[in-house]
């Protein structure tokens, strides 16, 4: 027998959150084969940067002594460390499957992995093993995230690994770890286990880590990292061996060049995939770009298939949470005033690593600018510059931006360094609200000597 709900949503992050009380007079069905929450509250974006908050303290107490305080770090209470964090989280993500589940009257939750049998029409295999529901909507909300992906060599190899989906809730710290990659989930976790204590190898097959950044941010960080960790830059995995149970020498990595890495843990962190094809979406009608992704309007509407919307990993070109989150209101407007559609932006996103520097970005990088055509200026300012930046004897730190010559219009912003994920929310707001260059640095105070005089004088900087 076929339950037929007024909508189904699919996925129970940023899915779940639009769900409000425009739609409680609907029959909606909300299905999950993983933890409640989603991605970002359970294995992304909170519980790293919790994480990476104990991390920043051990390394702060490492350095007190070059402000002439003379400190160290006695002991890593990993499980203290651990628990902190999940006895936080764990909870909240408790909390919300109750408030479905019971306090929901109009919300019928599946629980279970959701596959389209037809248009608009799912099976949901539940996860308990206990059978299969089968259910279509009206309307139906593809949610469903994204998961780690995991290169072939290390798949067939039949080693255990551990993804940024595990890795967080081990029992112990291993002495020595490999981490697999060079973006963003690898440059964060290298940074929170060398805090705290673990000796770290990165296999990054690029020649720089965070590729994907300006070039300026993306050496600078390679130069830190590689004086900081093991990095072998320009390298892949050939073979993978070892039973992987926590003992000196329990996995060794050949990579292509004959060398080997030996470590306690591996942890593989080269990137995270779309759910879409664990769902056969092609039954249903539903079109996906190359990389996976569904295939989407502007509106958050499959291009192919009726009454079907998607967003977050999914569907996005952003695997962020703020912008799943602008995604989701976006659909919920959408469908509760389908006369008055809304539509996604997806201009000046800002993004944000939160390794050791940290780093913060919005907008064009310098190469992206030139082969866009614009006739641009840049300026990189030192965080050492400035007075703060004394204050702090940073050497490393830097503010990039690029502007358009003759318009002032501001293309792009780049920030390595303490409070980068703090700072860059100011030139994020100038951009969207359309202020130049000039207006930016000569229209406002800047707090001296705080660190956004760092952006003052690269604002200053550009000849625009």
């Amino acid at each position: 027998m076929v339950a037929h709900h007024d909508l189904v949503v699919i996925g129970t992050g940023s899915g779940n959150t639009f769900l409000d009380e425009r739609f409680a007079g609907l029959d909606v069905a909300l299905v999950e084969h993983g933890v409640f929450g989603g991605t970002c509250l359970n294995v992304g974006c909170i519980p790293t940067k919790m994480y990476v908050y104990a991390a920043d303290v051990a390394e702060i107490v490492r350095h007190a002594h070059t402000y002439g305080v003379d400190a160290s770090v006695d002991k890593i209470r990993w499980t203290d460390v651990r628990d902190r964090v999940f006895g936080r989280i764990d909870p909240i993500s408790a909390g919300g499957r109750e408030y479905r589940v019971d306090r929901s009257p109009n919300v019928t939750v599946y629980f279970g992995h959701a596959r389209f049998t037809g248009e608009r029409a799912l099976a949901v295999e539940r996860t308990d093993g206990s059978g299969t529901d089968t259910i279509s909507g009206d309307r139906v909300v593809v949610a469903a995230g994204s998961r780690p992906s995991v290169p072939p060599a290390v798949a067939a190899s039949g080693v255990p690994f551990e993804t940024s989906d595990t890795v967080m809730r081990i029992d112990s710290l291993p002495r020595r770890m490999a981490i697999l990659g060079g973006g963003y989930i690898a440059s964060e976790f290298a940074h929170v286990f060398s805090a705290l204590g673990v000796e770290v190898t990165m296999i990054v097959r690029g020649e720089r880590l965070l590729r994907h950044l300006d070039g300026t941010i993306a050496d600078r960080f390679t130069k830190v990292a590689t004086a900081r960790w093991d990095c072998r830059l320009g390298r892949q995995v050939a073979e993978v061996s070892g039973d992987g149970t926590g003992g000196p020498g329990e996995v060794r990595l050949t990579l292509d060049d004959g060398s080997e890495v030996v470590a306690d843990t591996l942890l593989v962190a080269t990137g995270r995939v779309p759910n879409g094809d664990r769902m056969d979406l092609d039954r249903a009608g539903i079109t996906v770009h190359a990389d996976g992704r569904v295939a989407v309007d502007e509106y958050q509407r499959s291009v192919s298939a009726d009454g079907v919307w998607a967003l977050g990993d999914v569907s996005s070109p952003h695997q962020l949470k703020h912008v799943a989150n602008h995604e989701a209101k976006i659909v919920g407007h959408n469908l509760a005033r389908p006369d008055d559609l809304r539509a996604t932006s997806h201009e000046h996103v800002p993004a944000a690593v939160f390794t050791d520097p940290q780093i913060a970005a919005v907008g064009l990088t310098e190469a992206q600018a030139r082969e866009a055509g614009f006739d641009i200026t840049v300026k990189v300012q030192d965080y050492g510059d400035v007075a703060y930046g004394w204050a702090m004897e940073d050497r490393t730190g830097l503010c990039k931006l690029i502007a358009e010559k003759g318009t002032g219009r501001l293309l792009g912003a780049h920030l390595l360094g303490p409070q980068a994920s703090t700072l860059v929310q100011q030139l994020v707001q100038a951009m969207v609200f359309g202020q130049t260059v000039g207006e930016i640095a000569t229209g406002q105070y800047w707090i001296h000597p705080a660190l956004p005089e760092v952006i003052e004088n690269a604002l200053l900087g550009l000849e625009v």
